[in-house]
């Protein structure tokens, strides 16, 4: 195998993204994955960040872009996350994205970072670090429709990703809170 094909290994299991950091613990360095973004074989997408040139995009990959330019500690957050799930209908021109330290790359306007101390991604979808259906679902109260979180924890129930529990818990919990706000 070449070194190439170590890089491809690992950035095919990541929605064909690679960073500096993942490519030394293959044995590339950064001057030799320089000299790939110079063939053409991958391209600079971010601060450490490369894609496959020949990678054919996946629905989720802006999401898993947009954790991995953050850092290696983010993880997709809030709104976000019910998007990537399909639980409920979001604006689709951001993307939440949360770390536990600070973020001093210049990153896109759509891309909204939160800066939470001691988060840790509770759930992987589809290889992207995340907080779970239930944290992202609560994440959201007051930001979201109750009546779109009622649906979005009705999907995550129906869709395996929150329990009979949990689910009778968030929709109470949001009918509640729904009624306090109305009074």
């Amino acid at each position: 195998m070449t070194k190439f094909d170590d890089i491809f290994e690992v950035a095919a299991d990541n929605h064909g993204l690679i960073t500096s950091a993942q490519a030394r613990q293959v044995g590339v360095s950064n001057n030799e994955l320089v000299q790939y973004a110079r063939r053409g074989r991958v391209t600079r997408v971010g601060h450490g960040l490369y894609q496959l040139s020949r990678w054919v995009p996946g629905k989720n990959d802006p999401y898993a872009w947009a954790v991995a330019s953050v850092g290696p500690d983010a993880l997709l957050y809030g709104e976000s996350v019910i998007a990537m799930l399909g639980l409920a209908p979001t604006n689709p021109n951001r993307i939440f994205v949360a770390t536990p330290k600070r973020t001093r790359r210049k990153l896109p306007g759509n891309l909204v970072v939160e800066h939470i101390d001691r988060i840790e991604p509770s759930a992987i979808y589809d290889g992207i670090p995340c907080q779970s259906a239930y944290d992202a679902i609560t994440s959201c109260e007051g930001k979201m429709l109750p009546e779109r979180l009622v649906a979005a924890a009705n999907e995550a129930r129906r869709q395996g990703l929150v329990s009979k529990r949990e689910c009778s818990s968030l929709v109470e919990r949001l009918a509640r809170n729904d009624g306090q706000a109305t009074e």
